[in-house]
């Protein structure tokens, strides 16, 4: 006769916590106008700017529990858009910067084409035509720039 195995026990954690000592918990529809998630913020070319979430967005689940706080990973917090700031925006040379690194992270060091996605270079080293030996697809690169002399 074999031993059978033991059960393990799993520990039970409470996940209703009541709501007292909380952040105010609103349900879908029922937040005031002048509190926003995140996405309606960026939406509207705002950020938080650096202030706490002041309210919490109650999951679908929830709405029938209003005594209990919603703990579920599908709650949002709510931000004061009276407090949000502009956007920044970022520089030319900012852009610019972001574009070298993409063209280098894009660019093929053997055949210097540069493709509209990012090239497996740590681990291949060249884009796949080089790496296989075949000729890419003309709609799957970049055009050469065009060098451009001045007549003056």
């Amino acid at each position: 006769m074999s031993p059978r195995a033991k059960k393990k026990l799993r520990l039970v954690v409470e996940r209703q916590a009541p709501r007292e000592g909380r952040l105010p918990e609103y349900d879908r529809r029922d937040a005031p106008a002048h509190l926003l998630t995140r996405r309606q913020l960026r939406a509207r070319g705002l950020s938080p700017g650096g202030h706490e979430p002041v309210a919490v967005l109650r999951c679908r689940g929830c709405a029938a529990r209003p005594d209990l706080a919603c703990t579920h990973p599908t709650r949002a917090w709510l931000y004061d858009a009276r407090l949000a700031r502009e956007k920044r925006v970022s520089t030319l040379a900012q852009e610019w910067a972001l574009d070298r690194a993409m063209a280098a992270r894009q660019t093929c060091p053997q055949c210097r084409r540069r493709y509209h996605y990012c090239l497996p270079l740590r681990t291949q080293g060249v884009c796949d035509p080089c790496a296989r030996s075949y000729d890419p697809t003309p709609g799957t690169f970049l055009p050469a720039p065009v060098a451009t002399s001045l007549a003056a």
